[in-house]
């Protein structure tokens, strides 16, 4: 299986390697789970899950790390229970509940991943100097590194920041290859950046390099396919400042190339699965800009 690897600080934060492909769906795969144990002290978020992740999603949000469903080239640490609790909110309403509000429940329940897994720590590349942050395999799983470092009892914009870095873009990354896998993205945009794309090089190049190239990340600049789900992800996340100063970074020929991948990008999405981007964007933000320290229920 192939999988999507997120490499997001090595001295410098670099942007994500993703290699995806199409996973067939049943209609769950959950019927066998075990029953949710009354006495543990995660009573309340099991239930919690349950309710809000697997019955409507027919996903599995792990958050106990599991050997046989980690990598084993790294020393990770598990979730804790609290921080787990606190990323879980999240995910629930930056993402699952955005989607549902765009589109519907159902939409998820059968394109979205089948399991979202925590792990604690960074895995940590001596080697290369890198932090592995984030995989996603097959748009089946979704593994979130580095959990135990967010801290919503002290939430601020700045934080939201790193968790867009970190975690959302990635998910919404993954979540676009998923979709077009199932109904393809216009050829025409593989031409817009033909003969600029660098598989092997992209992660040298600096920001400023990449976006006079007309790529809004650095990874967007490896290959098409990456492009394509970069310019949505990038889009969904980024606040219109943090937007607007990559295109300013561009300059006028990079800017002109990113808005027309933007364009190609919104008329897929309209077309092909009745989305409107703007829109979908502006329920982010507007979730983002209400997210505050009384955001986390730590009672679950």
């Amino acid at each position: 299986m192939n999988k999507i690897t997120f490499i997001l600080i090595a001295i410098c934060i670099f942007s994500s390697f993703y290699a995806c492909k199409e996973d067939e769906f049943t209609d769950s795969v959950f019927q066998d789970a075990p029953a949710i144990d009354p006495t543990s002290p995660a009573y309340n978020f099991e239930m919690w899950l349950e309710s809000n992740f697997r019955k409507p999603y027919n996903l599995s949000f792990q958050y106990r790390m599991e050997d046989v469903g980690s990598d084993q080239d790294y020393n990770l640490v598990p979730a804790s229970l609290e921080k787990s609790k606190q990323l879980a909110q999240l995910i629930k309403y930056l993402w699952f509940d955005v989607y549902a509000s765009m589109v519907d429940e159902e939409f998820l329940k059968k394109y979205g991943p089948r399991m979202i897994h925590l792990i604690g720590s960074a895995a940590y590349n001596p080697n290369s100097g890198t932090m592995l942050l984030g995989t996603a395999e097959g748009g089946i799983k979704v593994t979130l590194y580095s959990c135990n470092d967010l801290d919503l009892t002290s939430f601020s914009q700045n934080n939201l920041d790193l968790m867009n870095e970190y975690y959302f873009k990635t998910m919404h990354h993954e979540f676009t290859h998923i979709l077009h896998q199932t109904k393809d993205y216009p050829r025409s945009f593989e031409k817009i950046s033909a003969g600029k794309y660098s598989p092997m090089g992209w992660q040298y190049r600096t920001d400023e390099e990449a976006a006079k190239l007309g790529f809004i990340s650095t990874y967007a600049g490896s290959e098409a396919r990456e492009d394509f789900v970069e310019i949505i992800a990038n889009y969904l996340v980024k606040s219109d400042k943090d937007w607007n100063a990559v295109v300013a970074m561009a300059g006028t020929e990079g800017a002109s190339i990113i808005n027309q991948k933007l364009t190609v990008c919104t008329d897929w999405l309209l077309e092909k699965w009745n989305i409107d981007i703007a829109k979908m964007r502006a329920e982010i933000l507007r979730r983002q800009q209400s997210l505050d320290a009384s955001f986390y229920n730590n009672d679950l």
